[in-house]
Parts: structure tokens; sequence; C-alpha cells
């Protein structure tokens, strides 16, 4: 599964030792796009937080699991970052020196009203 959003928060890092060794874990709160948004908050866990190396305001795809479990007769849920997709990390492309001489294809006239050019 996954969601889309910007990273609104970033949460301290956590760390403690358990029956499988040392563990650690970091949570960012998600806020989601659209009419209505809603705040997720993601779990990260191990060396896949220095790997994404998310910051508050990044917007990020990332690929989640969901999952709930009982304690003492309370549920509690987790939401698990597998893998995280920057959106707008990379550098824009550098205009052609030409660029005065190429057409621009974002703007069109036609008599027909809206007809798509393709």
């Amino acid at each position: 599964m996954e969601i889309n959003g910007k990273i609104v928060q970033v949460m301290a890092e956590q760390s403690g030792n358990g029956r499988n060794g040392v563990w650690k874990k970091k949570d960012y709160i998600l806020e989601t796009d659209g009419n209505y948004p809603k705040k997720v908050a993601l779990t990260v866990w191990g060396d896949k937080i220095d790997q994404f190396n998310l910051q508050e305001g990044d917007q990020v795809t990332a690929g989640i699991e969901i999952e709930s479990r009982e304690y003492n007769g309370r549920w509690y849920t987790d939401v698990k970052a597998w893998k995280v997709d920057k959106q707008g990390g990379a550098t824009p492309s550098p205009q052609p020196q030409n660029a005065a001489a190429m057409p621009d294809v974002t703007s069109f006239s036609s008599d027909e009203g809206d007809v798509l050019p393709f």
C-alpha cells in the first residue's frame, strides 16, 4: 500500500534492547494531500532511518505496511514505512541555449473549442 503527502513533523529517535538485540525507530508525521488532509504517524525502523533521511517539508510517496495487535484488551496500530520516494528531489533540467526558438507546447489556439491536441 502507498500513501502520498508531506512530512510535517519529525519525532525524536527511540532505541532500546529487545530479545533480538538493539533496535531503533523514528516516527514521522505525514499530512496527506487533497481537500480533506489527514495526519498519519509513520514509523521507520533500523538502518532505513539514515537511508531515507526524511526532513520536515519533504513531499513523499511511502510504501507502508499497516498492522494492528492486541495488548491487555486494547488494540494498537502501527504504520511502518518500508520504502520512501521523495517527490521533487531531482534538480530541474537546464534550459537549452536556444530556448527562445523552441515553440511553447503548452499553449495553442483552436477554433474548435476544448479539443485535446492528441
